[in-house]
């Protein structure tokens, strides 16, 4: 039992400053790394605003589809 405890508190010990290891700094991105990142962030902003004017325009629909028969329901 002895021998477990003192495993398990060498363990916890290790976690404890493996936690406080510094990793080194990431190297330096190159110019053409900037743009292919910059590119590929601006691609998504894109598609994910397409696909918020699609969602609108769908809701929008719908509404205009829908209104007539909600005013009745009163």
């Amino acid at each position: 039992m002895k021998k477990v405890l003192t495993a398990l508190a060498a363990l916890m010990i290790g976690a404890v400053a493996a936690s406080y290891a510094k990793l080194p700094p990431a190297p330096a991105k190159s110019d053409a790394e900037k743009k292919a990142e910059a590119d590929k962030a601006a691609t998504g902003k894109a598609k994910d605003a397409a696909d918020l004017a699609k969602a609108q325009d769908k809701a929008v629909a719908n509404y205009k589809k829908n209104a007539a028969s909600m005013s009745h329901k009163k």
